[in-house]
């Protein structure tokens, strides 16, 4: 019998789903109801498989043994996280960013104004570069501005990703022809069908891992716009709050936080007024 059919076969009990849910409850603040049991058995067989293990208690013991806190359990952290965007993803923001908050900007005169901007739960990158070229592109017409881009999110492997910004070409199929020409290059070889996002904005994105249930964000403070839009969906309401409230604490007052289209601050303490649907900006707290 082939081998991998005999990994395919093991099932994940009851109480190795109660082990892994609420480690990822504890760690990553995703509620893992019982129905998720099936979906995240698929995810991990093949790691069973791949590191030759018979059973998903073995694997479990395994992860969180020493040897395994060294590098498995941020492999299981990949495997169970989602990650899924597009660049100009939910356009409404990147308008706004354009024609209403950079067009207000109180620039002073001729001195190098830098906007700081926190891609927080940047997935694969599509959504850092997507501001870097919206801010590119405004710069054209104002020289006395300036940014840059701190991305973050849990996954090492998708952080990777993000960094070496090489993407299939179908994902830049709806970006206007002369922004694709200006900031992805193909390559030379007429069978890859990939694009490599240019250097220049390349070097405006910093990459870091970072954890929302980490009691400090070590990042630096004075932000002037957050995204973090499609992340909140998977924590409950109070995870929720308290990472706003973290994130918030790294925003400037009257700095913008942009929330995905599913999301809301509804019934939260949290220093924000909305501006726009999704759009909120940080309010003074007296």
């Amino acid at each position: 019998m082939n081998m991998v059919n005999i990994y395919y076969k093991i099932k994940m009990t009851n109480n190795d789903f109660s082990r892994l849910s609420s480690y990822i409850y504890s760690e990553l603040g995703i509620k893992m109801p019982v129905e998720k049991k099936i979906m995240l058995q698929s995810r991990l067989l093949k790691r069973l498989s791949e590191l030759e293990i018979a059973s998903f208690s073995e694997y479990i013991d395994f992860v969180f043994s020493r040897e395994g806190e060294k590098s498995e359990i941020y492999k299981m952290i990949d495997i169970v996280t989602t990650n899924k965007t597009d660049f100009f993803r939910e356009p409404a923001h990147f308008s706004f960013l354009t024609d209403t908050f950079l067009k207000n900007l109180n620039l002073q005169g001729s001195k190098k104004n830098t906007l700081k901007i926190w891609s927080a739960g940047c997935s694969s990158g599509e959504e850092a570069y997507t501001i870097a070229i919206t801010l590119s592109e405004f710069m054209k017409s104002v020289p006395s501005l300036d940014y840059s881009i701190l991305a973050s999110d849990i996954s090492i492997r998708i952080l990777q990703k993000a960094s070496a910004a090489i993407y299939h070409s179908d994902r830049i199929k709806d970006i206007p022809i002369d922004l694709k020409k200006k900031y992805f290059l193909k390559s030379k070889d007429p069978l890859d069908k990939t694009v490599l996002v240019t250097k220049e904005l390349r070097s405006k994105v910093k990459f870091q891992r970072l954890n929302f249930m980490d009691s400090v964000y070590p990042v630096d403070k004075d932000f002037d716009i957050i995204f973090c839009r499609n992340v909140l969906i998977y924590f409950d309401h109070e995870t929720q709050q308290n990472v706003i409230n973290k994130l918030t604490e790294k925003l400037k007052p009257g700095g913008i936080f942009f929330l995905g289209h599913s999301e809301s601050i509804t019934n939260m303490n949290v220093p924000l007024k909305q501006i726009k649907p999704t759009i909120f900006q940080k309010i003074q707290i007296q």
